[in-house]
């Protein structure tokens, strides 16, 4: 079992930037693929960004692409989310995930991820 813990989040004026950290622990290893997620009140939970086993694949979807990156540090067990040029409309909770992966597949469904985090806020004020 993968334990994760996000932090980061907070309240930001639009155009600002944040960067989210997903601290993972038990049973970790790089052979994981990681993803990061939001969600507001009343809506599905959506794939916002993910990052291959290794870092080198990377995916996000299309209304963060050019403005939020993804990155891992395995060193750590920690998965970054920087966001620039926020946007009101990025207002949400933000859970990391991972999902046991032998390859370089990342996946947008979240009931595909076997390990989430608890979430934490993200506010962006117009």
């Amino acid at each position: 079992q993968v334990q994760l813990v996000e932090s980061g989040g907070g309240l930001v004026q639009a155009g600002g930037s944040l960067r989210l950290s997903c601290a993972a622990s038990g049973r970790t290893s790089s052979t994981y693929v990681s993803g990061w997620f939001r969600q507001t009140p009343g809506k599905e939970r959506d794939f916002v960004a993910g990052i291959s086993r290794g870092g080198v694949a990377t995916l996000y979807a299309d209304s963060v692409k050019g403005r939020f990156t993804i990155s891992r540090d395995n060193a750590k067990n920690t998965v970054y989310l920087l966001m620039t040029s926020l946007k009101p409309e990025d207002t949400a909770v933000y859970y990391c995930a991972t999902k046991a992966s032998s390859t370089l597949v990342i996946v947008r469904a979240p009931e595909e991820y076997d390990n989430w985090g608890q979430g934490t806020q993200v506010t962006v004020s117009s």
